[in-house]
């Protein structure tokens, strides 16, 4: 006959021991969200000290949460949840973290099998429940009287091994247990557990083959040509070594904001962050015609920089890759080099390759500061989104931290972000590139630091019980509401009759008042210039603060319009049609 209090203690002796791997393996944050089939494991967690434990009622923003702790850190971030359809809430994050890298374990406690298909409450199949978005899923045998610490020890390295390395990303394991969850009586301190070893894993630096850099440098050697730099997790000596790549060369560096290279004390010389304003001339497409392209990190999200590219197909591209994925939906690639970003430009510039001619970045530097002009024109302007992303910037002490929003924020923050020496951080989880859980990301960059989140109106809504877990915690999130949809404006869609009901969809909800029961500051500001005042108190005063600018839609929409006619203007003041009511994708 089986012993109740033997189940209920051989739960908590087999969670303790995996949790003391995981600590061993290096695992020091757990976001987990409040279960009973989870009991065991979350109360090994919670008394293992060295591993900080975040408690978040909605699995779907603690999945979020964890994203933003590991994107942060650099480091795994775990969840833990029970069983039924909470782990299917992470499902958003899980793809998120797929796609843009991010590790992360998912830790999902199960019914046992024999419960499985059945018609148990709370039940089911969890197994293979991410599909293809996870680097690895293990379901490891439930405990039994006679388990081996030294699997689980293994499992857990491994587990935390595969979220990182060779393509970084989501790993699953599905741990199922049978009742009792726990002994009874009082839950004091078990036994300690067995010796855990520590088991040293050693990811390589992946160096760019001899042969490929010799005859990518004697090719790109004196021609004209161009470094694009996406958004990625480069290693900290990335910077540094592009800018002396790109001096070597004499070619201009096109970066996004999420490369993190426009703000920092490196060599800037050569960036340009104006290019989503001087690529729309058609004179300048016509001019700047590389012969070569070297692109590094994420495939551009700018729809200006991605139509160049196009454009400029008869261009070999030379795309260096961090890991095994191919970024090239273009497929334009001629060169792929799978190695450390900073070793591929340390390996081009050992080679000595000649600069380009002198007038090919000269072309650059002009169109640069023309752009940079216009820009500067508009950022001056009030009732003006990109106004506001560039006044916040400005405001930003250095080291901040920023995370941008989708639609509308992001690609102001594109255009109008500017460049300096006082080092900012960005964040975005462009990986899919929804409005989903981007509250909840920043809340999880804000574990580490103050953040400011910059969002709109309609991705603050989707998300705002993230709010709950902000008290405490030094953040500032800038809602601007433009009432709906704003980016849907510039799309075909604003010309149906059905626009606003199913595009645009204002809504009436007041979010400085959610915010505020919720437990954290909200204020509202009617202009930029009030909304700027707020803002400084509020980054002075520290603590959780939400901060929505009223954005007159029309206004702002007229005033993006106008700024992208002059943007794509010619000498003769035409512009493509395009570039008049699309601006973005």
């Amino acid at each position: 006959m089986n012993d109740p209090h033997a189940t209920g203690l051989l739960n908590l002796r087999w969670s303790q021991v995996l949790v003391d791997a995981l600590a061993a393996a290096g695992l020091r944050e757990l976001v987990l969200s409040p279960g009973s089939r989870s009991t065991p494991l979350a109360l090994a967690f919670l008394r293992r000290p060295e591993i900080r434990c975040h408690v978040l009622l909605d699995e779907r923003s603690a999945a979020f949460f964890a994203l933003g702790i590991a994107r942060v850190s650099g480091r795994p971030a775990a969840l833990l949840c029970t069983s039924g359809s909470a782990p299917a809430n992470w499902f958003p994050a899980v793809i998120e973290a797929d796609l843009a890298g991010v590790s992360l374990l998912l830790l999902s406690a199960a019914r046992p099998p024999e419960l499985t298909g059945w018609g148990a409450n709370q039940t089911v199949d969890q197994h293979g429940l991410f599909g293809a978005h996870v680097r690895a899923m293990y379901s490891p045998a439930l405990p039994t009287a006679d388990f081996a610490p030294a699997y689980l020890h293994r499992l857990s390295a491994r587990a935390l091994a595969d979220s990182r390395w060779p393509l970084p990303g989501p790993v699953h394991v599905n741990l199922a247990f049978r009742e009792p969850l726990l002994p009874d009586g009082e839950l004091a301190e078990i036994g300690a557990a067995d010796c855990c070893p520590v088991i040293r894993v050693a990811h390589p630096r992946l160096l760019p083959d001899k042969r490929l850099i010799a005859d990518s440098a004697a090719e790109i050697s004196g021609r004209p040509g161009v470094i694009v730099c996406g958004g990625a997790d480069y290693p900290p000596d990335f910077a540094e070594g592009v800018a002396a790549l790109a001096g070597r060369l004499d070619w201009p560096i096109l970066a996004e904001p999420l490369s993190n290279l426009r703000f920092g004390g490196h060599d800037r010389s050569r960036l340009c962050v104006y290019y989503d304003v001087f690529l729309r001339r058609r004179s300048m497409v016509a001019l700047a015609r590389p012969e070569w392209i070297l692109r590094f990190g994420g495939f551009p999200v700018t729809r200006t920089l991605q139509d160049w590219l196009r454009a400029v197909a008869p261009a070999r591209q030379i795309v260096v890759s961090a890991d095994s994925r191919w970024r090239d939906p273009q497929h334009a690639l001629g060169v792929l080099l799978q190695a450390d970003p900073t070793a591929v430009c340390e390996a081009l510039l050992a080679a000595a390759p000649q600069c380009a001619p002198a007038h090919w970045r000269a072309l650059f530097v002009q169109a640069e500061a023309q752009a940079e002009a216009l820009a500067g024109r508009y950022r001056c302007r009030d009732n003006f989104e990109g106004a506001l992303i560039a006044a916040l910037l400005d405001r930003l002490p250095a080291g901040h931290r920023l995370f941008c929003g989708n639609s509308m924020p992001i690609r102001d923050l594109d255009a109008f972000s500017g460049s300096a020496a006082k080092p900012l951080r960005f964040f975005g989880n462009r990986g899919a590139s929804g409005i989903d859980g981007n509250l909840s990301t920043a809340l999880g960059i804000a574990t580490e630091g103050p953040c400011v989140a910059l969002v709109g109106d309609l991705t603050a809504q989707h998300d705002l019980t993230a709010l709950a877990a902000a008290a405490g915690r030094d953040i500032v999130v800038v809602v601007i509401n433009n009432g709906g949809g704003g980016i849907f404006g510039y799309l075909p869609v604003a010309a149906l009759p059905e626009f606003e009901r199913a595009w645009l969809t204002p809504q009436r909800i007041d979010l400085v008042a959610a915010a505020r029961s919720l437990g954290i500051a909200g204020e509202r500001a009617g202009s930029l210039a009030e909304g700027l005042a707020t803002f400084d108190n509020a980054l002075q005063r520290g603590g959780a603060t939400l901060l929505e600018v009223i954005v007159d839609r029309q206004a702002s929409t007229a005033q993006h319009q106008a700024f992208w006619r002059e943007a794509a203007a010619d000498d003769d003041g035409k512009s493509s049609a395009a570039s008049q009511t699309q601006p973005w994708s």
